[in-house]
């Protein structure tokens, strides 16, 4: 199976394993800094807790930054207003070089191996930044899904912006570990 990854950068042919292994495993992969932008309620915190845990391990990687957007920031009593806004404010935080993943209920359907060839492969796009964007309670707007370079889910089923950044900092982590070959995944 292959994903045709395409936008403002070089298209990509991204071949998605049909096995258990990475084709970068092992080998030197370019680092690209990384910008988790989530929508939603302030967190919990214990999820801060999992979520600050997580993001001290991938540093050792590459660098991380957590941004998170406060849903429905002008208190829009329309869903979809409040969805435009939130779709301004996320667009605010990606420049025209940053490679950017949704994560949205209907993405590609990826397994952890798949996820650490993204993360690989972007590295090889030109992009400046990897930016990950987890939705708000209504998903993401018209302006972010024109933009993103590929849609992915964490889950056949739907997440909570709490229960999605910790899935998505535990999956980057393992991310690594399989770019690098080490023992965490197995």
């Amino acid at each position: 199976m292959v994903v045709m990854l395409s936008a403002r950068l070089p298209t990509i042919n991204y071949a998605l394993p049909s096995g258990r292994d990475c084709k970068y495993t092992g080998q030197a992969v370019r680092a690209l800094p990384l910008r988790i932008i989530s929508v939603g309620k302030k967190r919990s915190q214990g999820v801060q807790l999992i979520v600050d845990e997580y993001i001290e391990k991938l540093k050792l990687y590459c660098s991380v930054e957590d941004a998170h957007i406060r849903n429905n920031p002008k208190n829009a009593r329309d869903w979809r207003a409040q969805v435009d806004h939130e779709d301004g404010a996320v667009m605010d935080l990606i420049r025209s070089d940053d490679w950017v993943v949704l994560l949205d209920e209907r993405g590609r359907d990826i397994g952890s191996e798949q996820m650490a060839e993204l993360v690989g492969d972007a590295g090889n796009t030109g992009a400046s930044r990897l930016s990950f964007c987890i939705g708000g309670p209504y998903g993401h707007g018209k302006r972010l899904r024109e933009r993103a370079d590929v849609s992915v889910k964490l889950s056949s089923m739907v997440l909570n912006h709490q229960i999605a950044i910790v899935v998505l900092v535990e999956q980057l982590y393992r991310s690594w570990t399989i770019l690098k070959g080490q023992n965490y995944h197995r």
